[in-house]
C-alpha cells in the first residue's frame, strides 16, 4: 500500500472521529430545545471534504448550525467577518452614497444639514445596526428579516407576518440594487457633462447605460464569485485612498474658494427648499441614503464562518468605521463647494461632478476626481447585486415567489444562485422601463428602497420588543436588556421618521414633476405581495423552517 493512501486513511479517521465528536456536542444541544424536533428528524449533513484551521470543526459546526436552523449549506464558507464588513462598506460606497443624492442636501440648505445631519445619521443608523446584528446572532441565516420575524411572532401571525416582512425586505433589496445601478448612469452623464455641458442625455440613452451596467454587474457576480471577497476588500482600501486624495486634491486646489470653519460646518440656507426650518431634514437624505442597506449583508450569513459573532459585528461596525471616513470626504466638500444657487441646475441632477470641476478649476481635474467616485460605484454595484441575489434565492427556496423552484437554484460550478440573479437583474430592467415614461415615477424607486429596507428592520425588531427581547437576550452577540431595549426604542423611532422623511418631495410648491411618488409605487408591490398570497402562495409558503435560534448558553 502506497505511503498517499495510508494518509489518505488516517486523515478520514480523523475528520470521522471529529465529525462523531462534534455531532454528539449538537444533538445534546439541539435537545435542550423543544422546538428541535423537526429538524433533528432531518438528514445529517454530509461532513465536508475541507475543515477550517482547525481540522474540519469550524466547517462542521457552521453546518449543524445551520441545520439547527432548518437548512442545508449550499454555499462554501469563503467569507471572514472583514470580508463581509468590507462587502459592508462597499455597498454604503461613502462618496457615491453620499455624493450620488447630494443636490438633496443643496435643496435642504447646505453645510449644516450636510456635517450635522451626517453625525446624527451615524447614531441612529448605529442604532439600528446593533439592532439587526443582535437578531442576526440569534438566527444567522441568509433569510434575514423574514427569518426572524416568523421565529419572534406568535403562531397565529407568524406566518402571515414573515410574508409581508419577506416581501418588503425583497422588495427593498431590488429597489436599492436599482437606485445605485441606475444613480450609477446618472453620475455618468454628469461626468460628460463637465466636457460637453450642453450635451444631454434622452431618456432611452440613459436607459441604456443603466442596462450596461445591471449586465456588467450579472456577469461579475456570476462567473466571479469566488474572487468577490477580495473585490470588496480592494474596494475597502481603494475607497480609503480616494477619499485621502479627493481631501488633498479639494483643499490645495479650492477655486470656488475657501470658506470659514463656521461657514464650513453651520451655513444654513432654508430658502431653497421651501421648506423652511424643516429643510434641515431635507438634506439629511443623503446621510440616510449612504446606510439605509447596512442589513443587506444579513443574507451573506451562510457564506460566513461563525455567523453567530462574525456577522453581527460586521454590520455593526460597517456605521463607524464608514462614518468617520465620510467625515474626511465631507468636510473638504463644505469647505470649497461653489455657491448653493449655482449647483442647482448641475447637469443631470449630479451635483458632485459639478462641485468638482468648480473647485479644480478645470473639467480633467473635476473628471480626475469623478472617476474615483465611478470606479468605487461600480464596487457599490457588484457587491450590493450579490447580497440582493442572495436575499432573492432564500425567499425563493422558502417558496415565497411565482416559480420558486427555479429561483432557488444553486450553481456548482459557479457556486453562485445564478437564477436568483437573473431574476434579479430582469426586475431592475424592467423597472427601468418606467424612466421612459417619467423621470419622477422613478425616481420614487430611490425613495422605495429605503422606506422598504427600513420597514423589513422594524417588523423583527418591534416584534423582538413585544415579547421583551427574550431571543436576542440570549444571542451571542448582544447588548443586553439595559443597552438593549435602549438601542431598539430609537431604531424604531428613526426608522418611522425615515418612512416619512423619503415619502415627502424634496422642493415646494409640488409638482407632477416634482412629486414623490416612493408611497404610491411602495403601496402598489405591497398589492401584489397580498394579491399573490391571497391566490396562490399561502398553499405553498407556510413560514421557514421553525427553529429556536442559536443560544450563548
Amino acid at each position: 500500500m502506497r505511503y498517499g493512501t495510508l494518509c489518505d486513511i488516517a486523515v478520514q479517521a480523523a475528520r470521522t472521529e471529529t465529525w462523531v465528536k462534534v455531532r454528539a456536542r449538537t444533538d445534546s444541544f439541539s435537545r435542550s430545545y423543544p422546538g428541535m424536533s423537526s429538524v433533528e428528524e432531518k438528514k445529517a449533513p454530509v461532513p465536508p471534504a475541507h475543515g477550517g484551521e482547525d481540522g474540519g470543526v469550524s466547517d462542521i459546526e457552521d453546518a449543524e448550525i445551520l441545520n439547527v436552523l432548518g437548512y442545508e449549506a449550499k454555499f462554501q464558507r469563503n467569507r471572514s467577518m472583514f470580508t463581509l464588513l468590507f462587502q459592508s462598506l462597499a455597498i454604503a460606497a461613502i462618496p457615491y452614497g453620499f455624493g450620488g443624492p447630494l443636490i438633496s442636501s443643496i435643496y435642504g440648505g447646505g453645510q449644516l444639514p450636510m456635517f450635522i445631519g451626517w453625525i446624527v445619521v451615524l447614531i441612529v443608523d448605529e442604532c439600528v445596526a446593533i439592532s439587526l446584528g443582535e437578531l442576526a446572532s440569534r438566527f444567522p441565516t441568509s433569510a434575514g428579516p423574514y427569518y426572524w420575524s416568523f421565529q419572534l411572532a406568535n403562531k397565529k401571525m407568524r406566518t402571515v407576518l414573515s410574508f409581508i416582512t419577506g416581501w418588503t425586505w425583497l422588495v427593498g433589496n431590488w429597489t436599492i440594487t436599482l437606485s445605485v445601478n441606475f444613480g450609477f448612469a446618472s453620475l455618468i452623464a454628469g461626468s460628460i457633462a463637465l466636457y460637453h455641458p450642453d450635451f444631454t442625455f434622452s431618456d432611452w440613452q440613459l436607459l441604456l447605460v443603466f442596462y450596461a451596467i445591471c449586465i456588467i454587474a450579472f456577469v461579475i457576480c456570476t462567473f466571479g464569485n469566488k474572487i468577490l471577497p477580495m473585490v470588496d476588500t480592494f474596494c475597502a482600501a481603494f475607497t480609503i485612498l480616494a477619499i485621502f486624495i479627493t481631501l488633498i486634491c479639494l483643499s490645495v486646489k479650492a477655486k470656488a474658494g475657501r470658506h470659514s470653519v463656521e461657514y464650513t460646518l453651520t451655513h444654513y440656507d432654508t430658502s431653497i427648499s421651501g421648506w423652511n426650518g424643516f429643510s434641515f431634514f431635507i438634506g439629511m437624505l443623503p446621510c440616510a441614503y449612504t446606510f439605509s442597506a447596512i442589513g443587506m449583508i444579513s443574507s451573506m450569513a451562510e457564506e460566513c464562518d461563525h455567523p453567530t459573532t462574525k456577522l453581527p459585528k460586521a454590520i455593526a461596525l460597517c456605521v463607524p468605521v464608514g462614518g468617520i471616513a465620510g467625515l474626511f470626504f465631507i468636510i473638504p466638500i463644505c469647505a470649497t463647494m461653489p455657491t448653493l444657487s449655482d449647483i442647482i441646475d448641475a447637469p443631470a441632477g449630479q451635483a458632485l461632478p459639478y462641485i468638482y470641476g468648480a473647485v479644480m478649476g478645470t473639467p480633467g481635474g473635476g473628471f480626475a476626481l469623478t472617476s474615483l467616485v465611478l470606479l468605487i460605484t461600480l464596487f457599490c454595484s457588484i457587491s450590493i447585486t450579490v447580497a440582493a441575489s442572495r436575499c432573492t434565492w432564500a425567499f425563493a427556496r422558502d417558496k415565497a415567489i411565482p416559480l420558486h423552484t427555479l429561483w432557488a437554484k444553486v450553481d456548482e460550478k459557479h457556486e453562485a444562485p445564478i437564477m436568483a440573479l437573473v431574476l434579479t437583474t430582469v426586475v431592475q430592467m424592467l423597472l427601468g422601463l418606467i424612466y421612459l415614461g417619467s423621470s419622477s415615477a422613478f425616481l420614487a424607486f430611490v425613495s422605495v428602497g429605503v422606506i422598504s429596507l427600513a420597514v423589513s428592520y422594524a417588523i423583527p425588531i418591534t416584534i423582538s420588543m413585544i415579547y421583551g427581547r427574550r431571543e436576542v437576550n440570549g444571542a451571542q452577540w448582544t447588548m443586553g436588556n439595559t443597552v438593549g431595549w435602549i438601542v431598539n426604542i430609537v431604531a424604531v423611532i428613526w426608522i418611522a421618521f425615515e418612512v416619512v422623511l423619503f415619502s415627502m418631495p424634496t422642493a415646494l410648491p409640488v409638482t407632477v414633476e416634482s412629486m414623490n411618488y416612493a408611497v404610491v409605487v411602495f403601496f402598489g408591490f405591497m398589492v401584489f405581495s397580498a394579491v399573490y398570497y391571497v391566490t396562490y402562495a399561502h398553499k405553498v409558503y407556510h413560514g421557514p423552517p421553525e427553529s429556536s435560534g442559536i443560544s450563548a448558553h
